[in-house]
């Protein structure tokens, strides 16, 4: 007898299906399959301890960040208010509008993920703060060195 793995409610699959992308831009559904391991949650690492990073995660108008993985329990804030338009990996698409202030978390269990990307459909710059948990029951994923803040000087 088989066992299933129960995942929790913030668990997103990846669709195997090509077929339930075709709705999306072209091109965006090869991104994806690029960046399945892309550990960069924001444009930004701007702080990294053995249990948290801290991210910040700046997008200007009609950009869109690179798709991510998250493995781990995060939060994010919202620092002005705007516009996005997500990419998950179902191959759903949800547009939304934040405000300043609003925050979301997500937990993450073993073998939870959720693979995405957001793209700015407004006019004015997005701003996040992402701070993301890697001390939980998935190991972090990688991040290059270029992505980690270098303070001025250093």
């Amino acid at each position: 007898m088989s066992q299933t793995q129960a995942h929790g409610p913030d668990h997103v699959e990846i669709n195997s299906d090509p077929a339930a992308f075709a709705h999306w831009p072209e091109g965006v559904y090869e991104e994806m399959l690029q960046d399945m391991e892309n550990g960069c949650v924001g444009s930004v690492l701007v702080s990294e301890t053995e249990t948290m990073r801290i991210w910040h995660l700046r997008l200007p108008p009609g950009k869109r960040c690179r798709f991510h993985r998250h493995v781990n329990c995060y939060f994010w804030t919202a620092l002005v208010p705007g516009t996005a338009r997500g990419y998950f990996s179902t191959g759903e698409i949800r547009d939304v509008v934040h405000y300043q202030g609003e925050t979301k978390h997500f937990n993450y269990g073993a073998g939870d993920h959720m693979l995405h990307a957001v793209e700015n459909t407004g006019d004015s710059e997005l701003i996040f703060t992402t701070v993301e948990f890697i001390d939980g029951p998935n190991a972090p994923l990688d991040v290059p060195d270029e992505v980690r803040l270098v303070p001025p000087g250093g």
